[in-house]
């Protein structure tokens, strides 16, 4: 059975899409089987693909008009990655599902016959708590945390950790921490070792070895609308999705 495992944090701009589409991209390449499902009202992940317009369903009518999951993925091209596209129609879903019975439960309901087809279902989850965030907690095995380089890099941590006790408590009982990725990473500076240091000091089970770097590279890709690791294979972003990935992979592995 696949693993399905959220990437999420309330804090916007901090690599959050960046890792959801790149990460994914690199374990596909693994040979893994790899689905993204974009849960973002802003669509980035699909856009990030090339993948905007390019389908019949979208993961808004996976939700809300019971359209069968299988039915709304796309072959994005890359090897061994498929995706469950974001729709502008998801902007109002929020309003939509508060009406809707079990509405936490609907993103697990549609996800549960496509464990099987995968061995990683990523969710890329809006910058926010919101109910689709919910969705995604509820039905994810676990949870992926990127966080910036920055002064304030644990600034809304302790929120989201008491976000997952929440959902462990009244949704999701098995939901796990999968790990916490260090993003925009700088090794000019002594403030990005600094947040480094204290990350790994109050998460050190959590924190993924590999470090994100800030790179020029990564900001383009999404222009072309392909992966980091097609953009510019060669270069430190796509390098480091590569370690992260295998690094993933590797904790999967040892855990199973």
């Amino acid at each position: 059975m696949g693993r399905i495992i959220a990437i999420t944090n309330q804090k916007g701009g901090v690599g959050k899409t960046t890792t959801a589409v790149n990460l994914a991209a690199c374990v596909a390449a693994e040979g893994k089987r790899t689905l993204l499902v974009d849960i973002d009202p802003q669509g980035n992940a699909t856009s990030g693909l090339g993948m905007n317009g390019r389908g019949e369903a979208s993961v808004y009518d996976v939700l809300l008009n019971e359209a069968p999951a299988e039915q709304a993925v796309l072959d994005t091209g890359f090897s061994g990655l498929m995706l469950l596209p974001s729709g502008i129609e998801l902007a109002g879903a929020e309003v939509e599902l508060v009406e809707v019975e079990k509405r936490e439960n609907l993103l697990k309901r549609a996800l549960e016959p496509l464990k099987a087809e995968y061995d990683f279902l990523f969710i890329d989850c809006p910058p926010s708590l919101t109910l689709l965030t919910l969705n995604a907690l509820t039905a994810a095995d676990g949870v992926i945390v990127p966080i910036q380089c920055e002064y304030y890099a644990l600034e809304g941590m302790g929120q989201l950790m008491n976000t997952v006790k929440l959902v462990r408590k009244k949704l999701n009982p098995t939901l796990a921490v999968e790990g916490i990725v260090l993003t925009m990473y700088d090794a000019r500076t002594n403030l990005s070792a600094q947040v480094v240091e204290e990350v790994r000091g109050h998460f050190p089970e959590e924190a993924f070895e590999t470090l994100i770097p800030r790179n020029v590279r990564l900001s383009e890709a999404p222009s072309y609308g392909i992966p980091i690791s097609e953009y510019d294979p060669k270069c430190a972003g796509a390098t480091a999705y590569r370690d992260l990935a295998r690094e993933l992979i590797a904790r999967r592995a040892n855990l199973d």
